[in-house]
C-alpha cells in the first residue's frame, strides 16, 4: 500500500475543490451578499489548503495498483463531501452538520435529494455550490483532475477504473489524460448548449446555469421550490427531458460520432436497449394516466419527463408522481434500478448490467435444458468473459445485500414502508425522491439522523458502484502483507 502517494493525491484533490470555492466565492461578492457568505468560502478554502499541507510533497514513489486507486476514489468522495459542506454551515443556511453532509454528499453524487425546505431563503452562492457541485460530480472530480494536472502518470488508469460507471471502462485515446480531457470538452460543451436553449425559453441565466448543472450531472438540484413546476413552461420541460436523456447515454458514443463513426454509435446494443425502455415505459404510464387527464399531450408530456429524469436518476419533477396510479408508481420505481447507460453521469444499475444479467439468466436456463449445447454470451457483438460476467453477477448480489442493509436501518424511523423502501432506492441509486414521504412534493427534512447518516453513505457507495467503499474498509487492504 503507497500511503503516501494516497495521502498526496487526496490532498490534490482537496485543493482542487479549493480552487473550485472560488466560484461560489465570486457569486456572493457579484450579488453583493453579507460578509458571513463570503468568510464562509474564504474560510473554508484556507482550512483545506491548511489541512492538505501534509501532503503537499510529491512522494518518490508515484506507483499506484487497483488497491490505492480503489482508497484514492473514496476517501476523496467523502473528504470532498465533507470539506464541501463547510460553507452551508458556517454561512448558517444549513446549521447541522448532519444536513449539510447530507445535502453535500447529494450533490457530488448527483442524487438530489434535499434536506432544504424553502429554497427562496438560500443565498445565491449556496445555490449556485449546490447545484455546481452536480456538474463536478458528474462525470467525476477524479476525471477532472486527471484531464488538468499533467503529472499524473499511467498508473491513474486506476482511478479512472473505480470512479467511471459501468461493468467495464476502456480508454478513448492512448494516452488517459488525453481520453479524460475529451470527455470533459463533451461534457462541457453539451452543458453550455443546454445553458442556451434554456435561456431561449426565457429562463433567467442563473437559473439557466443552475438548472443545467443538474441535468448534466443528472443530479436535479432545483433553483425555485417546486422543481421544474413554477416554470410553467412545457418547452423547457421538453428541453430538459431530452437533455436528460442525452446525458444518460454513454459518452463513448458520443466520441465515436465525433471521429464519424455514426454507424458504430447507432447500432450499440445498450443505446437501442435504453432508448427501448423509454419508449415502452412512457407509452405504458399513458395508458395508465389518460383516463384520468383532460389533455393527451399534458399526459405524454408528464409521462416522458417523468420516465426521463427517473431513469437517468436526475430527480427533477413536473408532476407529483406519487399520486399516480400503482402501475405507474411500479415502472417508475423499477426504472430507479435500471438507471441509464454505463459511462453516462447517471446512476442505477445501468442497463448494460441489466442486459448482461437477463442474457445470463436465459444461457443458464439453456444450458439445463440443452446442456451439451455451446452457447456463449454476447454483448455489444463481442463475447463476454466468464470473469466479466461473473463480475456482473458478484455485483448485482452485494447491490442486493447492502440495500437490504440500508432498508434495514432506515426502516427504524421511517413512517411507511414505501418511504423507507423508496427513499433507500433514491439513494443508492442517485436518483433523488422517491415515493410517499420523501416524494417529489416532500423531501429528506424530516427523517431521522440515523436515516440521514446511512442514506449519505448509501449515496456515495451507490455512485462508486459499492466496490471502492468496501475496499476502504475492508481490513485486508490495511494489512502490510
Amino acid at each position: 500500500m503507497n500511503k503516501k502517494m494516497i495521502v498526496y493525491t487526496v490532498c490534490k484533490l482537496l485543493r482542487l475543490e479549493a480552487f473550485l470555492l472560488l466560484l461560489p466565492l465570486s457569486v456572493s461578492f457579484f450579488y453583493r451578499e453579507p460578509l458571513q457568505l463570503k468568510w464562509a468560502y474564504a474560510g473554508t478554502i484556507a482550512l483545506i489548503f491548511v489541512v492538505t499541507l501534509i501532503g503537499h510533497k510529491k512522494p518518490d514513489n508515484i506507483t499506484i495498483y487497483s488497491k490505492e486507486g480503489f482508497v484514492i476514489v473514496s476517501l476523496s468522495w467523502m473528504l470532498l463531501s465533507l470539506f464541501g459542506s463547510l460553507p452551508f454551515i458556517l454561512s448558517g443556511e444549513i446549521p447541522g452538520f448532519i444536513d449539510a453532509f447530507f445535502e453535500t454528499a447529494s450533490g457530488f453524487t448527483t442524487t438530489g435529494s434535499s434536506i432544504l425546505v424553502d429554497l427562496s431563503v438560500i443565498s445565491h452562492s449556496n445555490l449556485f455550490w449546490r447545484s455546481f457541485t452536480h456538474f463536478i460530480g458528474g462525470m467525476g472530480v477524479l476525471v477532472l483532475a486527471l484531464a488538468i494536472f499533467p503529472d499524473f502518470n499511467t498508473s491513474s488508469i486506476f482511478i479512472m477504473k473505480a470512479e467511471v460507471p459501468g461493468p467495464q471502462f476502456g480508454k478513448l485515446l492512448s494516452k488517459l489524460m488525453h481520453t479524460a480531457r475529451t470527455l470533459y470538452i463533451i461534457y462541457v460543451v453539451m452543458t453550455t448548449v443546454l445553458v442556451l436553449f434554456l435561456r431561449l425559453g426565457g429562463m433567467p441565466w442563473f437559473d439557466s446555469f443552475l438548472i443545467a448543472f443538474g441535468t448534466a450531472g443528472t443530479g436535479g438540484f432545483g433553483v425555485q421550490n417546486g422543481s421544474i413546476l413554477p416554470y410553467n413552461s412545457p418547452y423547457i420541460e421538453y428541453v430538459l427531458g431530452i437533455a436528460m436523456l442525452l446525458f444518460g447515454i454513454n459518452f463513448n458514443l458520443y466520441f465515436m460520432i465525433l471521429i464519424r463513426k455514426w454507424k458504430d454509435a447507432v447500432k450499440s446494443e445498450e443505446l437501442r436497449a435504453y432508448l427501448s425502455i423509454v419508449a415502452v415505459s412512457v407509452t405504458l404510464i399513458v395508458l395508465n394516466l389518460l383516463p384520468s387527464y383532460d389533455s393527451l399531450r399534458k399526459c405524454i408530456r408528464d409521462a416522458f419527463f417523468a420516465v426521463s429524469t427517473v431513469i437517468t436518476t436526475t430527480g427533477f419533477s413536473t408532476a407529483d408522481y406519487g399520486s399516480w396510479p400503482a402501475f405507474s408508481q411500479v415502472i417508475l420505481l423499477l426504472l430507479m434500478f435500471v438507471g441509464a447507460c454505463a459511462g453516462s453521469t447517471a446512476g442505477g444499475l445501468k442497463v448494460s448490467r441489466v442486459v448482461i444479467l437477463i442474457k445470463s439468466t436465459f444461457l443458464q436456463l439453456q444450458r439445463m435444458i440443452y446442456p451439451n449445447s455451446v452457447t456463449v454470451l454476447t454483448f455489444e457483438k463481442k463475447r463476454i468473459s466468464d470473469a466479466t460476467e461473473k463480475s456482473v453477477t458478484n455485483y448485482f448480489t452485494v447491490y442486493m445485500f447492502l440495500f437490504a442493509g440500508f432498508l434495514i436501518i432506515n426502516a427504524l424511523n421511517a413512517p411507511d414502508f414505501l418511504t423507507s423502501f423508496s427513499s433507500v432506492a433514491a439513494t443508492f441509486n442517485n436518483i433523488g425522491p422517491g415515493l410517499g414521504k420523501v416524494g417529489p412534493t416532500y423531501n429528506y427534512a424530516e427523517i431521522g439522523n440515523l436515516s440521514k447518516i446511512a442514506l449519505s453513505f448509501a449515496m456515495i457507495i451507490g455512485r462508486l458502484e459499492i466496490f471502492p467503499m468496501l475496499v476502504l474498509f475492508s481490513p485486508m487492504t490495511w494489512r502490510k502483507h
